[in-house]
């Protein structure tokens, strides 16, 4: 696959530690540009290096490349099933009954009702439904909720935004070396207002599988509300039904395995309710105002259909991958382990570089054609060290070098060697600059 890298964004990146430039690019001046690397030419506004090579994408909890079969089945409702599913002609009844079909899907592949689905933008709506929704809908019991210092920002901003302006009580419990929620913390962490508990299945950025089940038990022993972001669970690992997760609420994202960008869902157990956030018409059961965006639906749910049971994510495959890599890594001098050795998403590896920073590491990889992340896709342009490798007690010199590596469907054996080569020739190379 090949995609194009930072220069071509408009990036100067120059393969040396601490000389990743921001300035855009500009056109080659007459007598040429002395802060280019030798060898590299100004075309237009991107630095060409030279010939393309192959590129070996490493980010898939970023996001997955749509997949054929789901754009296909996307395709009718840009082209021929284009009616409002609110209006009564005939229309819009075609784009209603195309809704509701897909509902029905889309709670089949869960094992879920259909009135338990409500389709969303994406993760973060999902999810700031779930948190924001359950709380407001919850106030008149309690003000306190829980949730864990790993969380994505969706979750935690979310329960900051309550905190600072809604009157709510944020407890943030401490995880393990590994990022691991333990149980006991969070049953000695209840208050006798606690109404709602946010607990992630699946780390985005060391990918940690937490013990979601015995955590939502805790919760419906107690009539908390538990809502689970799954975003990263799901296409990853094996499933009979929802249900089995425990929780009340998960959420649920389509391009975290191989569907549209701009289309998630929320389950909401019934006969639970949330509070919506958008207002308007009665869209979505009178939970989320809004013409629905069928495209996206119904990319959304032949994307479940083909890549949930069982999961594109194939976990022995994928297990045996970040393994090797893990292997390799480790072998230079000032790398560490973030990722839990255990109880970890199968595709998910996460190291981190003593005093090196993730932006120069990413730029490099990006520059010998391996494509990875500095932690979560949603915070990759901030330069603060990532909070989850903070949380796991990392000390800063170590977190601030977090480099993700998240494997999917068309990797193979014959990558891994290709990573670990390149992730060397990058640290030393950082180094020797430094």
């Amino acid at each position: 696959m090949v995609v194009p890298r930072l220069e071509e964004a408009g990036v100067a990146v120059w393969p040396c530690a601490g000389v990743v430039g921001r300035e855009l690019l500009s056109p080659s001046p007459a007598n040429g540009n002395s802060g280019a690397p030798s060898g590299s030419r100004f075309v237009g506004r991107r630095l060409d290096l030279g010939a393309s090579m192959h590129t070996i994408y490493c980010d898939y909890n970023a996001t997955t490349p749509l997949d054929p079969e789901v754009r296909s089945a996307m395709w009718p409702f840009l082209t021929e099933i284009w009616g409002n599913p609110s209006s009564l002609h005939q229309y819009g009844r075609r784009a209603r009954a195309a809704l509701d079909e897909a509902r029905e899907r889309a709670a089949a592949v869960l094992g879920a009702k259909p009135s338990e689905i409500i389709f969303t933008s994406g993760g973060t709506e999902s999810v700031n439904l779930a948190v924001l929704g359950a709380a407001r809908a919850l106030r008149d019991r309690g003000r306190h909720l829980i949730t864990s210092a790993v969380e994505h920002h969706a979750v935690l901003e979310a329960m900051a935004h309550l905190e600072r302006h809604e009157g709510f009580r944020v407890t943030r419990l401490p995880v393990t070396r590994e990022g691991f929620v333990e149980p006991e913390r969070l049953a000695a962490a209840f208050e006798p207002d606690t109404v709602l508990v946010s607990i992630m299945a699946a780390n985005n950025e060391i990918g940690t599988l937490q013990p979601v089940p015995a955590l939502a038990a805790l919760c419906r022993e107690r009539g908390v509300w538990f809502h689970t972001d799954a975003v990263q669970f799901f296409g990853k690992m094996p499933f009979t039904s929802v249900r089995d997760l425990g929780a009340d609420l998960v959420s649920l994202c389509a391009h975290k395995f191989h569907g549209p960008k701009g289309a998630g869902l929320l389950y909401v157990r019934s006969p639970l309710r949330v509070q919506p956030l958008l207002f308007g018409g009665p869209h979505e059961n009178e939970n989320r105002a809004g013409t629905e965006n069928l495209p996206a639906i119904a990319g959304l749910v032949a994307a479940m259909e083909r890549f949930l049971r069982p999961p594109v994510f194939d976990p022995a495959r994928l297990q045996s991958l970040t393994d090797s890599l893990a292997a390799e890594l480790l072998s230079i001098p000032g790398v560490h382990l973030l990722s839990p050795r255990t109880a970890r998403l199968p595709n998910t590896l996460a190291v981190a570089v003593e005093d090196l920073d993730s932006v120069t590491l990413v730029a490099g990889l990006d520059l010998e054609g391996v494509c990875a992340s500095a932690g979560s896709a949603c915070s990759a342009g901030a330069m603060e060290p990532s909070h989850v490798a903070m949380a796991l007690g990392v000390p800063p010199q170590v977190a601030a070098g977090l480099v993700r590596f998240s494997l999917g469907r068309d990797n193979t054996p014959d990558d891994v060697p290709r990573i670990a080569e390149a992730f060397r020739r990058v640290v030393e190379r950082a180094r020797t600059c430094g």
